[in-house]
C-alpha cells in the first residue's frame, strides 16, 4: 500500500484526534475503498468498526467536539456524529473476530479494513484485487439477501465507480430481485437518484430494468422508454456543446433540499406513466417530494406543446408560465422525442435570457393598480385582465401602464 493512499485515510484530516478511539478500532468501507483508488472526497465519511461501546465511543467524540449526535441503531449499536465537513460512523463489530465483520458485507471492495494506530491493511477477501480488476464481487448470496438494497446498491456503485459486476453476482441479483421490494421505498429512491442524475448510471438503470429490479417500481416502463433514458443522455450531450450555459440549467438540482437535478426529473419522466395522475402515484410511492412530483408532472404535461412545429408568442408565454423552472428538463424531453434542434433553439435563447419578456414578463401595472383605475373589486377577472395585457405587452401593442389600463378598459367594454 503506497503513502497516498495511506495519507487519504490519515487521522491528520479528520475532525476529531486518534486518541479518542480504542485500540484496535478500524476504518472500513467506502473510505478505504475509495483511498486505495485513489479517490478524493470533499465531503469526508468515514465507517469505523469499534470491538464494543461503539455508541459511547461516539458520544464521548461529539460531546468534546460539540458535533452533532444520531443514534442510528441501538440494539446493533450503531451511531454517527456529524461534523460540518465531515461524518463519522461507529458501528460494534459484529462477531469475536473482525474478520467475521468483513465476512458479512456486500462487496470484496467494501470489505477491507484499515487500522489507523497501526497503518495496517487487513483484506481476508482479497478485495484489493477486485479494486485493481475494477470489478464487484459479492461476498457471498445470503449478505445480499439479508440487505436486498444491496442488490441495487451493486448498479449504484458501479456507475460510480465505472466498475463492472462479476458474473455471479449479476446471475444472483437476477435471482433474489424480487427481494427489492422489501426494502423501505426511500431507500430505493436514494440510490436510483444518484443513477438518474449522472449520464455513467444510465446504462445500469438499464441493467437494473432488465435484470428485474425496477419493474415492481415503474409498472408501466417498457424497454422503449428505458432506452430512452440514454437518448435523453446523448441530446443533452449534444444540446451543451451548442449551449454550454443550457448545460449548467440542466445540472441545476430543483431546489436546495431537494437533490435532484433537471437532467434527473428529465429521465424520471421518461420511466413513469405519461398520464400525470397516474406517475404522481408511482412517484408517491417510491416517496419523491412534493417538488420533484410537480416537477416531472409539469415536464409530462408541457411535452406536447414542445413538440408544436410553431407557437405563436401567446402560446410561448403560457408555455413558460407552465414550466417554468421545470422548462429544460422538458426541452431535453421534447428533443429526446424527436423534436429537432433547430425547433427548440428560439425558445431555449429566451429561456437563458433573464431580460427576455416572453420568458421572464416584467408587470407594466400591479393588480391593484388596475383594480383602483378600473373601479373593479377582487376577482378572477383581474387576473385575467392581467393576463391579456402581459400577453399584448410581449406583442408589442403596449408598453406603459397608462396603454395597459386603456387596453384592459376596451376587453371590459368589449365583454
Amino acid at each position: 500500500m503506497n503513502d497516498s493512499v495511506l495519507s487519504l485515510l490519515s487521522p491528520e484530516n479528520w475532525p476529531f484526534s486518534l486518541e479518542f478511539l480504542p485500540q484496535p478500532v478500524y476504518i472500513v468501507g467506502g473510505a478505504v475503498r475509495d483511498a486505495i483508488l485513489g479517490r478524493t472526497r470533499e465531503y469526508l465519511d468515514l465507517d469505523f468498526v469499534v470491538p464494543c461501546e461503539a455508541v459511547k465511543v461516539a458520544r464521548k467524540i461529539a460531546t468534546h467536539y460539540k458535533a452533532g449526535f444520531v443514534l442510528l441503531d441501538p440494539q446493533r449499536q450503531i451511531a454517527r456524529v456529524v461534523f460540518p465537513d465531515a461524518t463519522a460512523d461507529f458501528a460494534q463489530q459484529e462477531g469475536d473476530r473482525l474478520e467475521t465483520d468483513l465476512h458479512r458485507r456486500d462487496f470484496t471492495v467494501n470489505a477491507i479494513a484499515y487500522n489507523p494506530h497501526t497503518q495496517e491493511i487487513i483484506d481476508p477477501l482479497k478485495g484489493y484485487v477486485d479494486l485493481q480488476q475494477r470489478l464487484l464481487r459479492m461476498i457471498s448470496p445470503a449478505n445480499l439477501e439479508d440487505d436486498p438494497l444491496r442488490l441495487m446498491r451493486a448498479y449504484r456503485q458501479a456507475a460510480q465507480l465505472g466498475f463492472t459486476i462479476s458474473p455471479d453476482t449479476q446471475a444472483t441479483i437476477r435471482s433474489l430481485s424480487s427481494h427489492l421490494t422489501k426494502v423501505a421505498p426511500e431507500r430505493v429512491r436514494v440510490e436510483l437518484s444518484y443513477m438518474l442524475a449522472n449520464p455513467q448510471g444510465t446504462p445500469w438503470i438499464a441493467n437494473a430494468w432488465e435484470d428485474g429490479l425496477l419493474p415492481p417500481f415503474f409498472k408501466y416502463a417498457t424497454k422503449e422508454s428505458v432506452t430512452l433514458l440514454a437518448v435523453v443522455d446523448k441530446v443533452a450531450s449534444q444540446l451543451a456543446e451548442i449551449l454550454p450555459q443550457f448545460a449548467l440549467e440542466l445540472a441545476q438540482y430543483l431546489r436546495d433540499t431537494v437533490k435532484t437535478t433537471c437532467l434527473g426529473v428529465a429521465k424520471l419522466a421518461s420511466l413513469v406513466n405519461s398520464e400525470g395522475e397516474i406517475a404522481e402515484i408511482e412517484l408517491i410511492q417510491l416517496t419523491y417530494s412534493r417538488a420533484e412530483i410537480k416537477a416531472v408532472t409539469t415536464a409530462l404535461r408541457v411535452l406536447p406543446q414542445l413538440k408544436k412545429p410553431l407557437m405563436s408568442l401567446r402560446e410561448q408565454y403560457f408555455l413558460f408560465q407552465e414550466a417554468g423552472l421545470v422548462f429544460p428538463a422538458s426541452a431535453i424531453l421534447a428533443l429526446a422525442h424527436g423534436t429537432s434542434v433547430e425547433a427548440l433553439i428560439p425558445l431555449i435563447t429566451r429561456y437563458l435570457n433573464p431580460d427576455d419578456l416572453v420568458a421572464y414578463p416584467t408587470p407594466l401595472l400591479s393588480g391593484r393598480h388596475l383594480m383602483l383605475a378600473l373601479n373593479i373589486p377582487a376577482s378572477p377577472l383581474v387576473g385575467k385582465l392581467l393576463t391579456e395585457i402581459a400577453v399584448a405587452h410581449i406583442e408589442g401593442k403596449i408598453s406603459t401602464a397608462e396603454q395597459a389600463i386603456e387596453f384592459a378598459a376596451g376587453l371590459l367594454d368589449r365583454d
